[in-house]
């Protein structure tokens, strides 16, 4: 068989369930990862589901489940049988088990806690009470935790009794006999050193690389990323230890949030869709965007009355006309710049909100020198290659005062639009407001019917109409 014709195993999987062989199916399910798994599960026909469940068993679904969008995970449970759902729930990271129950209804989610054991049932009740996306809602309770009063040789003996039930060991945490997190150290600390060696000779103090359970989990994820960790510790207000987030936690979270802000910035609406593109319902998509377009629509109305007010200025000088799409669309470009980098700037926490109008004069020069730039590149096209075209000029017009006009209102609804980008995002926090909504389609649609008015009127005061 030729390279190019040979069957992928995403593609054997698909077809063997088409065929409901239930060995075949099985045997290359053992040998296809978790996620592959989980996409191969969205492609299948909703008649197929319930088959390819069935035939790979709860403990090879648990993992896969946990990868579907929210939407179809408790159709997903629902095909197991009670007995089948306790050895996947068993199977679960407790982050994980969380995870797909804050997914399922009220309802289904008081079934499957009645399912766990006791001590997990209690673990994930606990768990629950944090919001999805909060530190507390993302971070997973199966750590490396030893005591400050034990020695190398008890620290090594109790984290061997938990090495099973433990993410990572890479990184262990410090606690005193109160619970409360004091210092980290890695297993190498511990292989390295006698075993009557107290834990607290060794270990290194905690500094600011921790967060609150209550916390952001953006605030957590990008926690990690600056201070390179392997896994950030989550306390309470007392800073007890409660758990830790790993750095998949991390790219998971900042994979979310990069599509929330990227959704957003282009004006769709309504909570974000975990489903592909192709399996998004097509009226999903239309709830999600018509809001925006809708109310953005009745805004650029005001651009028309604009038109109609300043009419009469074009009517007597018709090349102005040639500038206006460029005057505003300079101003929704700059706009929009300036609004990216205070979003991002903010995300990454190097803004804070004292620093508000420093950054907004930062952004005002920024845009009065890039305003200046492209108003002298207008200026010397309309003087110096304009007149080759032959365009009408009105008497007692000239193409310097055309050229000043279009320099002097470029360079006015550059430096707003981008001063106005500036403060947009800043004034949606101070709000409590996402600063990705009032981005790219909001600042398009102000800086329009701004950009008109500003140059109109440049154009009524510099060339006496």
């Amino acid at each position: 068989m030729p390279e190019d014709e040979a069957i992928l195993p995403h593609d054997e999987l698909l077809r063997a369930v088409e065929a409901e062989d239930p060995s075949a199916v099985l045997a290359l399910a053992e040998d296809t990862h978790y996620a592959d798994l989980a996409k191969a599960y969205q492609e299948l026909d909703s008649d197929k589901h319930a088959f390819f469940l069935k035939t790979i068993g709860p403990a090879l679904a648990s993992d896969m489940i946990v990868e579907l969008p929210d939407s179809m995970i408790e159709e997903a449970l629902d095909v197991f049988s009670p007995s089948e759902l306790r050895v996947l729930f068993r199977e679960l990271s407790d982050d994980d088990r969380v995870d797909v129950l804050q997914d399922v209804g009220d309802e289904a989610r008081l079934r499957f806690l009645g399912l766990l054991g006791p001590e997990d049932e209690e673990l994930t009740r606990s768990l629950l009470k944090y919001d999805h996306d909060t530190a507390g809602g993302r971070m997973t309770t199966r750590i490396g935790r030893v005591f400050a009063n034990q020695t190398v040789k008890q620290a090594i003996e109790m984290l061997r009794r938990s090495q099973e039930s433990t993410e990572t060991l890479s990184r262990i945490f410090v606690v005193d006999d109160r619970g409360r997190l004091i210092g980290k150290l890695r297993f190498r600390d511990l292989a390295f050193n006698t075993w009557d060696t107290p834990i607290r000779d060794i270990m290194r103090e905690i500094g600011p690389e921790r967060v609150l359970a209550t916390a952001d989990q953006e605030e957590a994820a990008n926690m990690l990323l600056k201070y390179d960790l392997i896994a950030l510790p989550v306390v309470d207000e007392f800073e007890h230890l409660l758990g830790i987030i790993t750095h998949d936690d991390a790219m998971e979270i900042m994979q979310e949030e990069s599509t929330e802000d990227i959704e957003k910035i282009a004006g769709i609406g309504g909570e974000q869709s975990e489903e592909t593109y192709l399996n998004t319902t097509i009226l999903t998509q239309f709830r999600r965007r018509a809001g925006w377009l809708t109310g953005l629509a009745f805004v650029s109305i005001l651009s028309g009355y604009v038109m109609m007010r300043f009419g009469s200025i074009l009517s007597q000088v018709f090349l102005l006309s040639l500038f206006l799409p460029m005057v505003v669309a300079a101003g929704g470009n700059t706009g929009g710049q300036a609004s990216t980098m205070v979003i991002r700037a903010m995300s990454l926490g190097e803004i804070d909100p004292g620093t508000a109008w420093q950054v907004a004069w930062r952004e005002l020069r920024t845009g009065f020198f890039l305003g200046l730039l492209l108003g002298s590149c207008m200026a010397v096209f309309t003087v110096a290659l304009l007149p080759l075209f032959h365009m009408p000029m009105p008497p007692g017009l000239s193409y310097f005062k055309v050229a000043l006009t279009v320099a002097v209102a470029l360079t006015t609804q550059v430096t707003s639009a981008t001063f106005l980008g500036s403060l947009l995002p800043l004034g949606a926090r101070a709000a409590k407001l996402d600063p990705a909504v009032v981005s790219a389609p909001a600042i398009a649609a102000i800086v329009d019917v701004s950009g008109m008015v500003i140059y109109f009127t440049v154009a009524r005061a510099i060339l006496g109409l």
